[in-house]
């Protein structure tokens, strides 16, 4: 069987946008009708009869209609809004258009018909034809034509080469030059009051209309130049269709339908010779001919067979077809059962899988639904956090503030008091001196060291009279007199100073309350039940992604703030507190040890076992409570001339290492923290002997250098003790003993030389049982050995 040819349709160009007038040729002569009719081919007639029925369907406008039909399209050049305003602008200022311009009249203010402007025009209209220039003896090679469209160009042209002498130029009348000076006052009036000079048909100005987005530019769009096409496409996009109203217009367009339907079958079915042979041209170079059609052969009559003659059936052969047939159903019964209950296994398989899908589909919108309520509810505690923390860390930093401010009183009065008695029995430095009449930044007189010192003194026996009025007996006053005079006051506030230093941390303790004022929600004020409950419920219920994301570290990081601001105001070694009996330290204690499901039956004596999240208490005071009291301490907290000071922060170290590994580094920052504390101390202590040390005068005599240096020597003697102490529970880490050695060494054995039949020789003897032989200065054993 032969394949169909494959026929190529041939696309029509499309139609020209802008067509230009061709110049008739004078060389090609017009043929005659009859000669048209003969070279024309049928199907060129039917081709231009469609053109001219398309062209029918036109727009046309209000004029100019019989030109349009008779001519064709003709190109017209179009010139912006912005280039005819240029042209008028130039016409006005007397500036000659191009030659290639037409050139345009410009825009009149309305017709003046009065008698001046006629005599105006009648004197310069010309009466006769312009004369020709006087040379004749140029050549003109003029070509002579009745094309109408030469005619434009060549008048220009003329009036461009024709030169008037000067003596012919017209002189303006008095009333031309009237009627100027009119029209130039009324333009200006109507300009200034910005009104127009015409009554305009249209309800909008020009101006109210959009220039485009360069209204400056000269150049014209296509779509402005060309049109939007509904006029030349009107056929395709329905631009001439009318809806009918009437009965006898619907019948009208139904009729003019079905005709126009007619009329498209008819074109489409007619075939135009001009189209098949070419696509019978590029069927041949495709090489796609189809093969010339072979007539079909004639017919030729056969007859009907005659069927064969079929034999009856037996009884037998119908008996064994049957019993064959019914084994085969037996055997097909069989199989399809056992289909059907592999089937239903399948089946019942399927459910069971079915059942355990929409199980983990639900679990799976549980935990969805979940993490997204956990979700904001975390993104509200951030919230909450970015708002408080600032003020909490303010808060914090006051606190440490007036605990330096303090410290450092304590320190310039101990210093104070400890240049007064080495003056007594070493001698006074230079110091500067103050006139009787001077005075300071604020106008008061300046004291002078004599009157400075008695001050001083004076203070020193008032702080001991208090003291020993609020013991209860007159015995132990005397006796811790003669004992611990020189360092068991030199730590306490003056009244006023000791007031303002409680006003001040209740103040601390107000803020901190205030803090939480604005906060009603449960969950922020408590963290046990906004962290606590959230997080157990997180870690009850996806307890593989819990212990994935480390969930538990992340509450602590969380419940930090709470627990900062239960500590803020509270110094450990002023008001000794445990530490279990802080809210943060049971929360978390609590909920590193959940309650299993016999823990009823168990006594309440056996601790619960720790969780999955370990020891949260640590992980608490690793975080944020050993950096807040390293911060303490290192601001002045610690008082190394006290030991109830000392045993507090060993009271507390113990109470941290319960949680907190002693090898850990956040342990040796504590450990590190209070061996600054006496190496401060001590440093001191050798800046302040150091100038005394330095005159090299003789004992002085004095009835009160004895005590005095029993106070310098007692106070030295508590430091080393204090010092001691804490190298028992801390070790020698950080160099302790050779701390308490260079003490000896520097700061009390050349005090003790100096006066060794005074007291020196007591005290050195007491120093030397207190330290560890190895500890002991070589120099104090040759002056103890020669005693």
């Amino acid at each position: 069987m032969a394949e169909p040819p494959v026929i190529f349709k041939r696309t029509k160009p499309k139609p020209s946008q802008r067509v230009r007038i061709a110049t008739p040729d004078a060389d090609t002569a017009p043929t005659t009708g009859a000669e048209a009719d003969a070279e024309e081919s049928p199907s060129t007639v039917a081709s231009k009869l469609k053109k001219k029925t398309r062209a029918k369907a036109r727009a046309t406008l209000s004029f100019g209609g019989e030109e349009e039909e008779s001519g064709g399209e003709v190109f017209k050049l179009k010139k912006s809004s912005l280039s005819r305003n240029i042209a008028l602008r130039n016409a006005s200022s007397g500036v000659t258009p191009a030659p290639f311009e037409q050139p345009i009249a410009a825009r009149s203010t309305g017709p003046t018909y009065d008698a001046a402007h006629l005599n105006e025009l009648k004197a310069s209209t010309p009466s006769a034809r312009p004369s020709l220039p006087a040379d004749t003896t140029a050549s003109y090679d003029v070509d002579i034509s009745m094309d109408v469209d030469s005619i434009g160009p060549v008048s220009a042209l003329a009036g461009l080469t024709v030169d008037e002498p000067e003596s012919e130029a017209a002189i303006p009348s008095a009333s031309s030059i009237l009627a100027a000076k009119q029209k130039r006052e009324r333009l200006r009036a109507t300009k200034a009051a910005g009104e127009d000079d015409y009554i305009s048909l249209s309800l909008t100005k020009r101006d109210d209309f959009s220039k485009g987005p360069h209204p400056d530019s000269r150049l014209v769009r296509e779509e402005d130049e060309l049109g939007d096409a509904d006029d030349e496409f009107a056929e395709y996009t329905s631009a001439q269709e009318r809806i009918a109203l009437g009965k006898k217009s619907r019948k009208k367009e139904a009729a003019k339908r079905r005709e126009d339907m007619n009329d498209m079958i008819v074109d489409a079915e007619e075939e135009d010779e001009e189209t098949r042979e070419w696509e019978q041209e590029q069927l041949r170079r495709g090489g796609l001919r189809p093969a010339p059609a072979e007539p079909a052969p004639k017919p030729v009559y056969k007859p009907a067979p005659i069927p064969a003659m079929t034999p009856v059936p037996t009884m037998g052969a119908a008996m064994a077809r049957l019993t064959n047939s019914m084994s085969e159903l037996t055997m097909s019964h069989a199989e399809h059962s056992a289909a059907m209950s592999k089937l239903g296994e399948e089946q019942r398989l399927l459910e069971a899988r079915e059942k355990e899908m929409r199980d983990l589909i639900s679990k799976a919108e549980e935990k969805r639904s979940w993490f997204t309520a956990f979700r904001d509810w975390v993104e509200s505690v951030a919230t909450f956090l970015d708002e408080k923390f600032p003020q909490l860390e303010k808060l914090e930093d006051e606190h440490i503030s007036i605990i330096k401010e303090r410290a450092d009183m304590i320190a310039q009065r101990r210093k104070a008091e400890a240049e007064d008695d080495l003056a007594l029995f070493l001698g006074t430095t230079a110091q500067p001196q103050t006139s009787p009449n001077e005075i300071d930044d604020l106008g008061r007189a300046v004291p002078s060291p004599a009157a400075v010192r008695a001050e001083r003194s004076a203070a020193r026996a008032a702080r001991r009279l208090r003291r020993r009025a609020a013991d209860q007996t007159a015995k132990k006053a005397e006796e811790e007199e003669e004992e611990e005079e020189g360092y068991s006051t030199d730590a306490s506030l003056p009244p006023g100073d000791a007031d303002d230093y409680r006003i001040a941390l209740s103040k601390l303790v107000a803020d901190s309350e205030a803090l939480m004022a604005d906060v009603q929600a449960d969950e922020f004020r408590d963290a046990n039940a906004g962290l606590g409950r959230w997080f157990s419920e997180w870690r009850a219920k996806f307890a593989d992604v819990y212990r994935g994301a480390w969930g538990g570290l992340g509450m602590v990081s969380a419940w930090e703030f709470w627990a900062r601001l239960e500590i803020l105001g509270w110094n450990p070694l002023e008001r000794p507190r445990s530490l279990d009996s802080f809210r943060w330290y049971t929360a978390l204690y609590n909920y590193s040890r959940p309650a299993s499901t016999g823990a009823e039956d168990e006594s309440e004596e056996d601790e619960l076992e720790l969780g999955p999240d370990g020891d949260l208490v640590s992980a608490m005071i690793s975080t944020a409570l050993i950096p807040r009291i390293c911060k303490m301490l290192e601001s002045g907290a610690l008082d190394p001339y006290s030991g109830t000071d000392v045993r507090r922060l060993i009271d507390l170290a113990e109470q941290v290492e319960a949680s907190v590994d002693r090898q850990s580094p956040k342990f040796e920052m504590l450990l590190k923290s209070a061996h600054a504390a006496f190496a401060a101390a001590i440093t001191t202590s050798e800046t302040t002997l150091a100038p005394f040390l330095a005159l090299a005068q003789p004992p002085r005599f004095d009835p009160a250098a004895i005590p005095a240096r029993r106070r310098i020597l007692a106070r030295a003697h508590k430091l080393l003790r204090t010092l001691l102490a804490w190298r028992r529970y801390a070790g020698d880490r950080y160099g302790l003993g050779a701390l308490a050695t260079r003490l000896v060494a520097r700061s009390m054995l050349p005090l003790a030389e100096t006066g060794w039949e005074v007291g020196g020789e007591e005290v050195m003897r007491k120093v030397a049982l207190a330290l560890p032989r190895e500890l002991v200065p070589p120099a104090m054993v040759g002056m103890l050995g020669s005693a």
